[in-house]
């Protein structure tokens, strides 16, 4: 009886464990078949790419230290920006690498010129856009701000991003992409910003789900016919 009685708590309990993990437990089981179905090269858009990039070759550069508004330098770095050579100075100076011209960031013109480089020949621009700001779940979070998002005529809803600040190229974004990126804040249960592995939900889901698991187990010892006649003790007869 007593038995009996443990099996019914033990069941109670893994019956609701269940109904209350069951929807978590089928967005991870469908996000990560999604996972391991899809090729990463896709979602991270590489086909929308332009297949071949010629670095650029200059010229005739002036030194940056020749210009007065460089004072000390850290870092350095050659963009090219619509063909003209640009110095990027301490992450935070840009400069035309000819002329000296202290830019304070690139024009729409120059960001489609950059954008057009970098993305396929046959993807045609439908709208650039500058954004300034963004939200933890917007595609281009964490990334540099602001910057010009360059809108393509596509049904797989194309972006291009490009940073204002220095004219790099900064990633592209399409539909398969936001199905990814959806699908993994439901995997990591990252509800703020889809991006941390260690959320305190996630951790109380994956205990909460283990114990589940080895509430099964438990049930089907104690209430298993096969197990309880072995159990069961046997009359010795003389």
């Amino acid at each position: 009886m007593t038995r009996v009685k443990t099996a019914l708590k033990i069941r109670k309990i893994h019956r609701y464990l269940g109904l209350f993990l069951g929807i978590q437990f089928l967005l991870w089981t469908v996000s990560g078949l999604y996972f391991s179905w899809t090729d990463i090269n896709e979602i991270h858009g590489d086909h929308f790419r332009a297949t071949t990039q010629t670095p650029s070759v200059f010229d005739s550069l002036a030194s940056p230290t020749s210009f007065a508004a460089v004072k000390k330098i850290r870092t350095l770095e050659l963009v090219d920006i619509g063909n003209v050579p640009h110095y990027w100075i301490n992450g935070e100076v840009l400069m035309n690498a000819k002329t000296g011209a202290v830019r304070n960031g690139i024009s729409r013109e120059e960001a489609k010129q950059v954008a057009t480089h970098h993305m396929r020949s046959d993807l045609k621009i439908m709208e650039i856009m500058r954004i300034d700001s963004v939200g933890n779940h917007h595609e281009y979070r964490g990334r540099p701000l602001p910057a010009y998002v360059i809108s393509y005529e596509s049904s797989e809803n194309i972006k291009a991003y490009v940073s204002v600040s220095n004219g790099a190229f900064q990633t592209l974004r399409h539909r398969d992409w936001r199905w990814f990126d959806f699908l993994w804040m439901t995997h990591t249960m990252d509800y703020e910003g889809r991006d941390d592995f260690n959320t305190m939900v996630l951790r109380g889901f994956s205990l909460l789900g283990l114990i589940t698991v080895l509430s099964g187990f438990v049930l089907w010892y104690v209430s298993s016919p096969s197990l309880r006649k072995l159990r069961k003790p046997r009359n010795n007869t003389v």
